[in-house]
């Protein structure tokens, strides 16, 4: 018993072979087929022990495919583009040949970076959808086609961001000046300033009510603030002078 604990402790002890989580997730995606992903297994092990340029005949004793098969599918990995070999110089400056698996870990990364990419184009088609759709809640009405190819172009033409023509929206909201042409000169004069996030289109309008409001008498109740007919402050966009 204590001999066979030895060895279950000598096995477990040895170094793990690291192979990326992402190519067992990736590689049938690649049109990789299950043998030619278990020889890039393998090469991973070889590299691991300190051999970088495995034969066929390396392969073939852990492998059960037949020569031919581990030959062919070696050069379907390379001519797929996701194996090569290439050449190093070791310590003793000597010229060896090697596989690599780069261009594989490469293609993998491509195919990540597509999909967080049509993600996130997917998040923006998404918000800007919200746009339209928040814009007729306001208004109370369906956009007219001249109303939706405005904000279209704001969107993708000015390149306003979702975010930005929404705090406009608020804006033209807030000052009870809800219309388009109101909405496109707020923005207009936002670009003018180089104001591009909500944050700092907020701190511009905040600062201009706090000085506006900063000597206007007190008001008792909640009520008569609702009742007044001195409203808050806003700014009036249309008249905004350089």
């Amino acid at each position: 018993m204590s001999t066979n604990n030895n060895r279950l402790r000598t096995w477990t002890e040895q170094r793990m072979i690291q192979i990326p989580q992402l190519f067992f997730q990736f590689y049938k995606e690649l049109n990789i087929e299950d043998e030619e992903a278990l020889i890039v297994m393998h090469l991973l092990a070889f590299h691991m022990e300190g051999n970088d340029f495995p034969t066929p005949n390396d392969l073939k004793n852990r492998l059960t495919m037949p020569d031919n098969d581990i030959t062919s599918r070696l050069q379907r990995l390379m001519q797929k583009g996701f194996l090569e070999i290439t050449s190093d110089v070791d310590t003793s400056g000597k010229l060896y040949e090697k596989y690599s698996v780069y261009p594989l870990w490469e293609r993998i990364m491509q195919i990540i970076e597509m999909k967080e990419h049509q993600k996130s184009a997917a998040a923006v088609r998404q918000e800007e959808g919200e746009i339209f759709r928040l814009f007729e809640e306001e208004m109370g009405r369906l956009l007219s086609p001249l109303e939706l190819e405005k904000i279209g172009s704001w969107l993708d033409e000015d390149k306003h961001s979702p975010a930005l023509i929404k705090e406009a929206l608020k804006e033209a909201v807030f000052a009870g000046k809800l219309s388009i042409r109101y909405i496109d000169r707020i923005l207009l004069e936002w670009k003018k300033k180089n104001i591009t996030t909500p944050q700092a289109a907020q701190k511009q309008s905040e600062k201009f009510r706090e000085k506006q409001t900063f000597n206007r008498p007190p008001v008792r109740t909640m009520q008569q603030e609702t009742q007044s007919t001195n409203k808050v402050p806003f700014y009036n966009w249309l008249e905004e002078r350089e």
